[in-house]
């Protein structure tokens, strides 16, 4: 698009509007700016009651991560149950992580680890949906995503966006986002891997280098444009939904408290070994292992005021590992294992760990039995998943399964009593009823009880 003030006048106001990614300014900030100024968050952007949690943390393994090779493994069991991974001592006498979490078996006085979450379909589609909203898919309704809730519910807290993405929105193409909510709730994916080299947040960058006042003159410009389609139509709605979003990418782009934090350079090199940044690589065709960077780049933004970050982390590829589990987990879990330690560790240090809630969660769990390819199969009866930080208790193993991972043998979770306790940490009521479209009220979360034992 041309930045010549004529070309502005071959557009009608709809097509200005359309263009919506201030392209004279190297912005494509559009889908996550353009609307947020339409309505006031229902919650009155603050949370119902004063929360422990101030900011979030949410992990997601996508393709369903073995909590016999992590979390809740079975040394005694047949060698077709334990599988083909021996175990490690933790601080919490007689329990053992799988020898794959050795650096989180020493931080586990800083944990709660759930070992009874119970799901209900082995799908990963819908596993991911329900893990995400609480919910299982409907043809009626599309139910809006965790970080969704929370953005809506609390508001963001200065100029950066509520909800941040890295890489991207978890889930994927199974994942809802805003659901039947605005999307100006959604997420801001920041679109590229800070594991990799060259990594940039290009939707914050002004392109081509351009110098400050280059920068004022095209927003001159914009406001020059505006002040003429003002002029040919008195229906100004449009137009200051527009503002508004200009207004915000201004803000991100002219605040270098927003512009440090998307940044990884000036990290000290003992964080960056915390983290266990570039010392791990994969065989895998599909990616270095960049999880300590991306872990330090969430904490990065939570530190600068960011409500809710999702990490997402696909190991070597996927944790949906029906063949060769040991394999997957050797090559894949030493990097998360070394990223989340280091994560919580630094958190607790800066001061940080008690308002922020961090969170692992997974799509399901992974069968008993070893199959015949060396790997284990979908199952959703008995998983792990783990939270830290926000209030939660520390150094506690909560639940048991039975001797085989099949199913809970004490304190069955279900995710939605999951979830609902996540929420209450962040003063957000799971049982308040938002309004979808047809005026239905609509849930947070349906039936989900708070699981008091888990709170510190």
């Amino acid at each position: 698009m041309s930045c010549d003030p004529l070309h502005f006048k071959t557009l009608s106001r709809r097509g200005f509007i359309q263009v919506g990614s201030l392209s004279c300014l190297g912005l494509t900030l559009g889908d996550y700016f353009k609307l947020r100024a339409a309505e006031p968050p229902a919650g009155g952007g603050a949370p119902a009651k004063e929360p422990k949690a101030r900011n979030v943390i949410q992990i997601f393994l996508p393709g369903a991560c073995s909590q016999l090779e992590s979390w809740d493994p079975k040394p005694e069991a047949a060698i077709d149950i334990r599988g083909p991974l021996g175990v490690v001592k933790t601080k919490i006498p007689g329990v053992v992580f799988s020898e794959s979490m050795q650096r989180c078996a020493q931080i586990v006085d800083k944990l709660t680890v759930v070992r009874t979450v119970t799901g209900r379909i082995p799908d990963h589609a819908q596993a991911t949906y329900h893990s995400l909203t609480g919910y299982l898919p409907s043809s009626a309704i599309i139910h809006p995503q965790m970080g969704a809730i929370v953005s809506h519910e609390a508001g963001p807290i200065n100029e950066l966006p509520a909800w941040i993405g890295v890489p991207g929105k978890p889930g994927g193409e199974f994942a809802p986002n805003t659901g039947y909510m605005p999307s100006k709730f959604g997420c801001f994916s920041v679109g590229s891997d800070p594991g990799q080299k060259g990594f940039e947040v290009k939707d914050i960058s002004l392109q081509g280098g351009a110098s400050p006042d280059e920068f004022e003159k095209a927003r001159n410009l914009r406001a020059a444009s505006e002040r003429y389609f003002r002029s040919r139509d008195t229906d100004g709605q449009a137009l200051d939904t527009m503002d508004d979003f200009y207004k915000k990418a201004y803000g991100l782009l002219g605040s270098p408290a927003a512009q440090n934090a998307f940044r990884l350079e000036g990290e000290p090199e003992h964080l960056r070994e915390l983290y266990g940044c570039g010392k791990y690589s994969t065989k895998s065709p599909v990616k270095r292992l960049g999880i300590g960077e991306r872990l330090m780049f969430a904490r990065r933004l939570v530190e600068a005021g960011t409500r809710f970050v999702s990490v997402t982390y696909e190991g070597a590829g996927t944790w949906d590992n029906h063949q060769k589990i040991k394999e997957h987990f050797v090559e894949a879990m030493p990097a998360f294992d070394h990223a989340l330690s280091g994560l919580i560790t630094d958190l607790e240090q800066r001061g940080l760990l008690d308002s922020t809630l961090v969170m692992v969660m997974t799509e399901f769990g992974r069968t008993p039995k070893v199959n015949a390819t060396y790997g284990r199969d979908h199952h959703a009866r008995n998983y792990s998943l783990v939270l830290a930080g926000g209030g939660i208790t520390r150094g506690q193993i909560y639940g048991a399964s039975d001797a085989i991972g099949y199913e809970p043998s004490r304190d069955a979770v279900t995710l939605e009593d999951f979830l609902a306790t996540a929420y209450g940490q962040l003063g957000i009521d799971s049982s308040k009823r938002l309004m979808a479209p047809g005026e239905r009220p609509i849930d947070i979360v349906r039936d989900g009880k708070v699981i008091k034992a888990l709170l510190g």
